[in-house]
């Protein structure tokens, strides 16, 4: 309820609902676009193209199911997400993009102009990828040289539709846009994964156990990410006092906040990235000996009597675990916080300044990823362990629940920090 109330006051401020109803807009035209076909393609090879497959989870989960459909929002942001992850990586290995990322504003605002350059030309070569690899066979004329260039450039410029759309919401809205339109790709087939298990369960091919197993699964995540995206550790921290002139500062007590679920769901995308890719290589050689491989030592949808699923798993906890504690010692560094509280005059109660603090602080980070890692591992895991026990086919998985409940709460922090901004107002 207090969600729906927090709602309702910050539509009654003129500002902050000018700001709602113009992200909605911003997502109507999204869903919109979504819809639109590409043209040059013939829709009944592209379905059974993709009937039975389960490859591509991860640009159907962020597109809403345009890249099943070959909308002019196929690719949707995908790309811009992996410039973004690349560009952050490089900022380890490049002095160039480590000084951008120190320059504050400026530097900023330069890695955001190369993230669109790399974000276009991985659109690109992503475009011309599928267009002439997998769905070459859904081209109504594949001899057309100019109609390919034209589904090439379709697909190019949607995906660059899709990332000036999330920096107007990012400026003129309320909310993160990229986030907000990945958000309203997976809620829309919410609806659509509902009516196919009802339908299934009316036709008898899903049980009553079944439904409520997945009823339980569903709020089970919803609980757990909220639990744990607000979980944090806190670390108290002491300041000591120190006169400067006539005045004395320092003294008080706060603390470090670290988060249980430091890297998101990044180590998630990431780890359903590589499981993926052997799937897609498979794809492109059907009825070899490699595919039938693929598809019963490694696919989550593996014949019974073969091991595929329980490896699939196995391997994405690894990865996810690896990835979990990997993104985390990039977001939170030791080293630069224990320096930063010594140059301040504080340090944590009981502990020594310098190395022990270091030492400290990173133990902490390391039991905490571990619990992240645990959790983030278990929700990729279980829709696939779902399927294997029982009839239900989940199209609506752990990731998605887990990408959409972050959103949600992310966008309601905002929207309350928004708020909180304006009541202050009138007392400075």
């Amino acid at each position: 309820m207090s969600m729906f109330e927090t709602l309702g006051k910050a539509f009654r401020i003129p500002d902050i609902r000018r700001k709602i109803i113009f992200t909605l807009l911003m997502l109507i035209v999204f869903r919109l676009g979504s819809n639109i076909p590409v043209p040059g393609i013939d829709r009944a090879v592209l379905a059974e193209a993709f009937n039975g497959q389960g490859l591509f989870e991860l640009f159907n989960l962020f597109s809403g199911g345009s890249f099943q459909n070959f909308t002019i929002f196929a690719l949707s942001i995908t790309p811009y997400i992996t410039a973004s992850i690349i560009i952050n990586l490089l900022t380890i290995a490049i002095p160039y993009l480590e000084n951008l990322a120190k320059e504050g504003m400026e530097g900023r605002k330069k890695m955001t102009q190369i993230t669109r350059y790399l974000t276009v030309v991985l659109a690109l070569l992503q475009a011309v990828g599928f267009t002439l690899g997998l769905f070459r066979g859904a081209l109504q004329d594949s001899s057309d040289i100019f109609m390919t260039i034209v589904i090439i450039f379709v697909l190019t410029a949607g995906t660059a539709f899709l990332m000036w759309l999330g920096e107007q919401i990012n400026e003129y809205g309320i909310g993160n846009g990229i986030s907000l339109i990945i958000f309203g790709g997976i809620i829309c087939r919410a609806p659509v994964a509902i009516n196919t298990a009802l339908t299934n369960f009316r036709a008898g091919t899903v049980s009553m156990i079944s439904l409520l197993l997945f009823c339980v699964f569903a709020l089970a995540v919803v609980v757990g990410v909220v639990l744990v995206q607000q979980g944090q550790r806190r670390i108290p921290v002491q300041y000591a006092k120190r006169v400067v002139g006539r005045k004395m500062y320092g003294g008080q007590n706060t603390h470090i906040p670290i988060k249980v679920n430091q890297a998101g769901v990044i180590p998630v995308i990431f780890g359903l990235s590589i499981m993926q890719f052997p799937l897609t290589i498979g794809y492109f050689f059907p009825g070899s000996k490699f595919q039938t491989f693929i598809d019963h030592y490694i696919s989550p949808n593996s014949p019974a009597g073969y091991p595929g699923v329980w490896i699939y798993v196995i391997v994405d906890a690894i990865l996810i675990f690896a990835f979990t504690y990997f993104y985390t010692a990039i977001t939170f560094n030791p080293v630069e916080v224990a320096e930063n509280m010594r140059a301040n005059g504080g340090f944590v109660p009981g502990i020594r300044p310098g190395r022990p603090t270091i030492e400290y602080l990173n133990n902490v980070m390391m039991r905490i990823a571990f619990v992240g890692a645990v959790f983030l591992a278990v929700i990729a895991s279980m829709p696939y362990l779902i399927q294997q026990w029982t009839d239900l086919q989940i199209q609506f998985g752990g990731t998605a629940l887990l990408i959409a409940v972050g959103v949600a709460l992310d966008t309601m922090k905002q929207i309350e920090n928004q708020m909180v901004m304006r009541n202050y107002k009138g007392f400075l």
